[in-house]
């Protein structure tokens, strides 16, 4: 393919129906840690105040952090529960630090998150823009309100906010005519962000998940950690109805867009593996794909893959493309920033 004929392919992907995925790679991007930093942090961090039992159980995982990575350690050695809200815990004050570094900055106006630009790019249907994120941080909800839409999280209230996706929907609600027999609400521009592995800002009140965006001292943040015990707790409130949302939206889906997600989630793939293998056109962007995301690629003649790649020491864009691949030099479309400049805004 010419470049100019990939950036038209490229163009006819934002179109009807298109739900998008965010995985923890767009947020790293603007300057939240990975999981390679996390485990660090992780690593050098717990330990000390741990009872007998969960220091030998952390014992046993830190070793295999080592070799196979945060998240293989923990779905090979599972976490006692007690270990895992130590995990949790830790996981999430180091999460909420560096966002509140990136969400000051975009409030002080020095920079413009990358979901901000892309939102201008992409249709916003009156039913909502449907977003889905296995991330724990607020950058998307930010990167919605700057963009001039709402974000439509479910919850309900500023303090201790309730689950509740009736008076959420109609909190958008700015009209209402009737034309009998029927009754036609108007919505302000929105995005359905849905979280199934949880939010910084979703806390246990009472037995209850609530929504508070401030920082709690000692109150338990509702985090689903990478490993075995991840797919099990999927099933608790509010996760379950975060879930159940992102895959309705999966299957109504008419195509799909990836960023810096890697294909590692059990939660979803039972509803976006059939999808994408059904033959709806997906867009991926990553700087690196991982190997789950790589094979679904190859295998799928409706895939598009944009991830970074180097030739004769020059840097540029590896495309993955009707089950080939294809090099384009000095161009990182991978890069949603490029990605705009050079496909949305030429």
């Amino acid at each position: 393919m010419t470049l100019d004929e990939i950036k038209k392919h490229l163009q006819g992907h934002f179109s009807d129906g298109l739900v998008t995925v965010i995985g923890s790679g767009l947020s790293c991007a603007e300057g939240l840690p990975g999981m390679d930093e996390l485990a660090d942090h992780l690593r050098t961090t717990i330990g000390d105040g741990l009872d007998a039992a969960d220091l030998a159980a952390w014992e046993n995982i830190v070793p295999l952090i080592m070799t196979k990575g945060l998240e293989g350690a923990l779905q090979e050695e599972a976490p006692t529960a007690a270990l895992e809200s130590v995990i949790s815990t830790a996981t999430g004050s180091m999460l909420a630090e560096r966002e509140r570094l990136v969400i000051t900055s975009v409030f002080n106006g020095a920079r413009q998150l990358r979901l901000t630009r892309l939102l201008g790019h992409m249709l916003k249907p009156s039913s909502g823009l449907p977003i889905v994120t296995t991330n724990y941080d607020r950058l998307i909800e930010v990167a919605v309100e700057e963009a001039g839409i709402g974000a439509d999280t479910m919850f309900v209230g500023r303090f201790a906010g309730s689950l509740n996706e009736r008076e959420s929907k109609l909190s958008f609600c700015r009209n209402v005519t009737f034309k009998k027999p029927n009754v036609t609400y108007r919505y302000s521009p929105r995005a359905l962000i849905c979280k199934p592995h949880g939010s910084l800002d979703w806390y246990l009140r009472g037995g209850q998940p609530v929504c508070y965006a401030g920082d709690l001292v000692g109150a338990a943040r509702l985090i689903i950690t990478p490993g075995q015990n991840k797919f099990r707790n999927g099933y608790e409130s509010p996760f379950d109805h975060h879930r159940a949302k992102a895959n309705d939206a999966i299957d109504r889906a008419s195509r799909f867009l990836f960023l810096g997600y890697g294909f590692n989630d059990d939660h979803l793939e039972t509803h976006l593996s059939p999808a994408i293998k059904g033959g709806k056109p997906t867009l991926m962007l990553s700087r690196m794909l991982t190997p789950n995301a790589a094979a679904i690629a190859l295998a799928n003649a409706n895939v598009t893959a944009l991830e970074h790649h180097e030739e004769a020491g020059v840097a540029g864009t590896r495309l993955t493309f009707n089950k080939a691949q294809q090099f384009i030099p000095g161009l990182a479309l991978w890069d949603v920033n490029s990605f705009i400049d050079e496909v949305l805004e030429p």
